[in-house]
């Protein structure tokens, strides 16, 4: 196994393989049953959505904080295999302990989910850069779509190992089992990557003078004060930070959203994100070909499109069975709009900076990720009492709210859209020069 997981094919089946595995975490922590149980098991009411909120926001924060740094000190001394398995290890262990959330534990429930979400993040800061070892630059549109895709069927398919486990037995202890499988599951896969795949990235020396310390600080900055010069990279960021935040609500929200509007259960929240799953899947697939065929700019405007499209929809439906369709249309979108992005990275990373850039590129995301999640759930909780006091009904004041604030993705994703079209993709030739300099 050791000597298959060396070879080119090996490698890349390794990578695949992790994103099999984390996105167990994805599918049933964020998606299907954790968000809910949160929301409505463990605070309740428009409460529950906005605290849920703010711990994305929280964790997001911590990601953002430490990425670069990290991402830098992964590049210098050639370590990023080692500070994958650190963080998977911290999101997967904390993943676990979720299990020990009950009723009205809401510090409880929003320390070790912001534990093992800043483990998730700061572990695909690292994941995101092997793609530079695993694959050639021509190739890195149909790998990363491909690791999207094959991640998508992984986390469906723990969804439909929890699903039957949640409809027969209906009870508390039982949901709260779901996330040690989901942590079990997400250790096993991951782990073929983290034992097997050698780092090819050279380390090198501290000059002297120079801390192990202040050597991260130092590069980002210089990084930082080096974007001038990579004018491509630093418009996408722009526009990554924007129609992000669009996708990280509908990602944080999705459960949430339909227990909401649509009354759905937990057997039913578990179906729709399985659904949403499968169109995931199939987006990463389509608009990664659309991205080699064509351009990763005109991917990327095409999946948000149908993001934009789909939310618009979703503001004229009443009807349970149609939010399937709307979910598995904006499952779609957002399978695009992640793996395009990661593979717009890669090309526009100057060479020898990958862990660096994608670490910039987490800040990016995860900065945004403050901004999109903390807004949505506090318009919800303070529209919601508004309503309220206006005579409205909590239930249907709550409805209201969520409908409101969904315009807000609308807004992030079409201003992304907007600089996105000022990006040239191909590298200019006096970056690629300035970065083997």
């Amino acid at each position: 196994m050791r000597k298959f997981f060396k070879t080119p094919k090996g490698r890349r089946v390794a990578w695949y393989l992790y994103d099999f595995g984390n996105s167990a975490y994805a599918a049933v922590v964020l998606l299907a049953v954790y968000s809910a149980y949160f929301k409505q098991g463990v605070v309740g009411g428009a409460e529950g959505t906005k605290l849920w909120g703010f711990s994305v926001a929280a964790a997001m924060v911590v990601v953002a904080l430490i990425s670069p740094v990290l991402g830098t000190l992964a590049d210098h001394f050639a370590v990023k295999k080692r500070m994958l398995a650190i963080f998977t290890f911290l999101s997967a262990g904390f993943t676990g302990c979720l299990f020990f959330v009950e009723k009205g534990d809401v510090f409880t429930g929003m320390a070790f989910f912001i534990l093992a979400e800043i483990g998730y993040r700061a572990a695909q800061v690292y994941y995101d850069a092997f793609l530079t070892e695993i694959a050639d630059r021509r190739d890195y549109g149909r790998t990363s779509g491909n690791g999207w895709a094959i991640g998508s069927i992984g986390g469906n398919i723990c969804l439909m190992i929890v699903l039957p486990l949640v409809v027969i037995f209906d009870s508390n202890f039982v949901l709260r089992l779901t996330l040690v499988i989901t942590a079990a599951y997400y250790l096993l896969f991951t782990l073929p990557l983290i034992l097997f795949v050698e780092e090819r990235a050279e380390p090198t020396a501290l000059k002297p003078g120079e801390s192990v310390w202040t050597l991260g600080f130092k590069r980002l900055w210089r990084t930082l004060k080096e974007l001038g010069n990579h004018r491509e990279y630093f418009k996408f960021m722009a526009s990554f930070i924007l129609y992000n935040d669009g996708v990280m609500i509908a990602l944080n929200f999705a459960a949430i959203i339909g227990a909401v509007l649509y009354g759905f259960g937990q057997e039913q929240l578990i179906i729709l994100i399985l659904l949403v799953g499968v169109a995931n899947m199939l987006g990463a697939w389509a608009f990664g070909e659309m991205s080699q065929r064509l351009s990763g700019r005109v991917a990327l405007f095409a999946s948000m499109v149908c993001m934009m499209l789909a939310v618009l929809w979703l503001q004229t439906n009443f009807t349970g069975w149609i939010f399937f369709v709307i979910a598995g249309m904006a499952g779609f979108a957002m399978g695009g709009l992640q793996s395009v992005s990661r593979n717009m990275v890669a090309k526009l990373a100057p060479a020898g900076k990958s862990a660096e850039f994608f670490g910039l590129f987490a800040v990016a995301g995860r900065s945004s990720s403050v901004v999109g999640p903390a807004l949505f759930g506090w318009l919800i909780a303070d529209s919601t009492a508004k309503y309220i006091a206006d005579g409205m009904e909590a239930a249907e004041a709550e409805q209201v709210a969520t409908r409101l604030a969904l315009f807000v993705v609308i807004g992030f994703v079409a201003a992304g859209g907007l600089i996105l079209y000022f990006v040239r993709e191909e590298q200019p030739v006096s970056d690629a020069v300035g970065a083997k300099a």
